[in-house]
């Protein structure tokens, strides 16, 4: 059974409690050649299809996401951004470093 974190909080008296998640404020986007992003393959919880993952960006949710569309154009590729992390469609992990490396970002294959 999955089990939702709540940190601690099990259960409230009062009507009008809403539990609220601390969401990650937005960091200014740091420049690329400050920034060190890691790119995974993976296929697994994913019905065997295989996944090319980039995390660790340092910056704004507009920023990663205009990333994510420029990564899933130089593929030609779909792909999404969920949970910070820019999830492209096959097995990318060439092309991604080679197209991250040229617009400055420092890369290393992680995973797989």
């Amino acid at each position: 059974m999955k089990q939702k974190n709540r940190d601690g909080i099990v259960y409230s008296t009062n009507p009008d409690f809403k539990y609220r998640k601390d969401e990650v404020a937005d960091q200014d986007t740091l420049p690329a050649d400050r920034q060190l992003l890691y790119i995974w393959l993976e296929s697994k919880g994913r019905k065997g299809k295989t996944v090319t993952l980039v995390k660790g960006f340092v910056g704004k949710t507009d920023d990663l996401e205009a990333l994510a569309v420029e990564i899933k154009k130089s593929c030609g590729t779909g792909g999404s951004v969920k949970d910070r992390e820019i999830v492209i469609q096959g097995d990318f992990r060439d092309k991604i470093v080679l197209f991250l490396s040229n617009k400055g970002y420092k890369t290393k294959k992680a995973g797989r």
